[in-house]
């Protein structure tokens, strides 16, 4: 099958969870989980939770695996914590559940990030995505801007299709 047939194949609505690490935003101030919210229901996709965590591995590593393990959601999105700084400790945690990772989401934000928006600083930017008891997981920065690029150039475009091969052999 080409990647036309799989699209058209592939659902039009599926739920999410979304989960921003930040130490220091709460609902008012998460800009970026708003972000990733309204840009889903915008396409039709549903939430089904919304959480905030700080940036703390035991944190983070909780709220993953209880959208991974819920039968209602198809895709977990992070926002946040995937900077160099010591107290960035998503992607460190986020990969360590993988069980098979999509490096191409990271490889692609990057070269994204240099060309449209931020230039040589996208080689501090860390962004991943993989598989999870059969769920989508996509970990991007926690800027609105990085959000929305991801977003409108890889998350959206591709989120369908992704979960029609996850779920193409449990029929």
């Amino acid at each position: 099958m080409s990647v036309k047939d799989h699209k058209r194949e592939a659902p039009t609505a599926v739920a999410c969870k979304i989960i921003t690490v930040s130490d220091t935003r709460d609902k008012d101030s998460d800009k970026s989980g708003k972000l990733m919210i309204s840009m889903l229901e915008a396409e039709g996709h549903t939430i089904v939770d919304h959480v905030i965590v700080k940036d703390e591995q035991e944190a983070i590593k909780t709220e993953v695996l209880s959208g991974c393990s819920n039968p209602e959601i198809d895709v977990v999105l992070t926002n946040g914590g995937t900077g160099i700084a010591l107290r960035d400790v998503t992607i460190e945690t986020v990969t360590k559940l993988f069980d098979k990772e999509m490096p191409g989401f990271g490889e692609l934000f990057r070269m994204l990030s240099y060309q449209e928006d931020i230039g040589s600083a996208a080689l501090l930017s860390r962004a991943a995505a993989g598989v999870v008891n059969n769920k989508a997981v996509f970990s991007t920065p926690g800027s609105s801007g990085a959000v929305k690029l991801a977003m409108e150039k890889l998350i959206l475009p591709e989120i369908g299709h992704v979960v029609r091969e996850l779920k193409k052999d449990l029929k």
